[in-house]
């Protein structure tokens, strides 16, 4: 399969041989790895990549990705960071209109008949476009394994090379995009190479009020897939109208060879609360355990248990560990519409948050993540929406340790495609209910929820923001609540579709 440029100009392309989304779970070798959460299956790629700016996609590299390519007039980037804040294009900033409005004439396709705008942003002259390489030798822990690259968000667009052959395709900016390395990998020297393009029909769901950037701006990893991998892991934890029982069931999806998963669970004492060894082929599922005189999880009291899978293979060996943290809490909203948080009340003192340092933009560091959880602290602040696309990984686990309450926002604004001169006018609104639109904006739900899933701080999940109104938005709020009853569904935009309201 050759990579096609003209997927920037589809809406019914955004993922070319992408894997499914699934669980942010980590996993180790051992214990001791797991103690030290550092993990030999991964391999991280940050750091100095060669690197070629272009203004459009006309003047790009076209070949860069191939072995024999001269590219002897590549600089060098940072990965992760911004494009634009790495000195190699102008830095802009919108609310809502579009980056290209007033220069260049656009409507997102299929909004006005059959009209597929060919070319929009395939030989859009502002499309800007990065070429990045990176050179890499297997570490020790990833020999002899199935291995897969994962870009943790790339804005806006990327076509993934491994040694000239072609990888995949992908669009969401804002959630792992996970690729199989493994039938393309030598001993010795790989290449990785990576086009990222500012705009894509993606760019039209992408339009946040915020700096718009370009570029690799999250961690790029190797990770090595064991003999028997727990490749999605679902945590049901419950809690009983009594406010002291619990449940708990779990669903994994394994891949591999035959063997066994030990599952233990622990309270903060590190006291035993469950220990059950099962044989695991295929997937698996615990049914509800009931647990007496359990802790709840609120933000004055983030009480997590701590839950360790332990898995080996036919022989008896340990292949994998995943250590993973969660707590027992419920949130309902009841019949006279008060929202309440494990029977009582729940008062938020909320934030909307963008990922954001002043130097780097969208690339943070935990650093930074702490920084803001110290201002929430200072300011009694106890929740945050995720405004207005999934967060890095790391976040939302330090939410489930600070008790700090969550909105978790899929990747969805519109805006410009609706509201002009500040008059709602939905002449070519995207997604809507075009049918064309539906399967993007319905993926990114999907890896939304499939990703973080887990997280006790995820108190709602939410569709999107400012994107009008449509059938495709309503899917989006369809399939939440097919796969989570736990959780209510958000959306502000409803206002428009006041038939919609739940």
């Amino acid at each position: 399969m050759e990579a096609e440029l003209k997927w920037l100009d589809d809406p019914e392309v955004f993922r070319v041989n992408q894997l499914p989304a699934h669980s942010d779970h980590r996993f180790y070798r051992d214990q001791e790895e797991a103690a030290l959460e550092k993990s030999s299956y991964v391999q991280n790629l940050n750091g100095r990549w060669g690197f070629k700016f272009s203004k459009n996609p006309m003047e790009r590299p076209v070949d860069f990705y191939k072995l024999d390519f001269d590219r002897n007039d590549f600089g060098e980037i940072e990965v992760p960071s911004e494009i634009e804040l790495s000195n190699f294009a102008q830095i802009n900033y919108t609310n809502i209109t579009m980056p290209w409005t007033g220069k260049i004439y656009r409507r997102p396709a299929y909004t006005l008949g059959d009209n597929k705008e060919e070319g929009s942003f395939s030989q859009g002259q502002d499309n800007t476009v990065g070429s990045y390489v990176r050179h890499f030798t297997l570490a020790e822990g990833l020999k002899n394994h199935d291995v897969h690259v994962v870009f943790e968000g790339v804005e806006r667009a990327m076509y993934v090379w491994l040694n000239g052959h072609f990888i995949g395709y992908a669009e969401d900016s804002f959630t792992p995009s996970e690729f199989d390395l493994t039938p393309y990998l030598v001993d010795g020297d790989n290449l990785l190479a990576v086009e990222v393009y500012k705009h894509a029909t993606s760019s039209w769901i992408e339009d946040q009020d915020m700096f718009r950037f370009s570029g690799i701006f999250r961690d790029v990893n190797l990770v090595a897939q064991p003999s028997i991998h727990v490749q999605d892991l679902k945590i049901d934890a419950r809690v009983a109208d009594d406010m002291k029982t619990g449940s708990l069931g779990l669903v994994l999806k394994m891949v591999g060879q035959p063997g066994s998963v030990q599952v233990e669970v622990a309270d903060q004492t590190g006291a035993a609360v469950l220990n059950r060894q099962l044989n695991a082929d295929g997937n698996w599922t615990m049914a509800p355990v009931q647990l007496v005189g359990i802790h709840l999880w609120d933000n004055h009291h983030p009480y997590l248990y701590q839950l360790t899978l332990t898995v080996r293979d036919a022989t008896g060996r340990v292949v994998e560990v995943i250590p993973y943290q969660f707590g027992f809490r419920r949130v309902e909203i009841d019949q006279d519409k008060v929202l309440r948080l494990n029977g009582k009340r729940l008062i938020i003192n909320g934030v909307n948050r963008h990922e954001w340092n002043c130097h780097r933009g969208r690339a943070v560091t935990i650093e930074d993540m702490h920084t803001d959880l110290g201002i929430f602290k200072e300011n009694n602040i106890n929740a945050v929406r995720t405004s207005h696309y999934p967060d890095q990984i790391p976040w939302y686990y330090l939410c489930d340790r600070e008790g700090i309450y969550m909105m978790a926002e899929n990747n969805l604004e519109s805006h410009a495609t609706w509201q002009k001169f500040g008059q709602d006018e939905p002449s070519y609104n995207v997604p809507g209910s075009l049918p064309q639109w539906k399967e993007a904006v319905v993926d990114r739900a999907r890896s939304n929820y499939e990703t973080f899933k887990n997280h006790t701080a995820i108190l709602f999940w939410s569709v999107g923001n400012e994107s009008y109104a449509g059938e495709d938005i309503l899917a989006m709020n369809n399939y939440y609540k097919e796969v989570d009853d736990t959780r209510p569904v958000h959306y502000e935009g409803v206002v428009h579709t006041k038939e919609y309201r739940d």
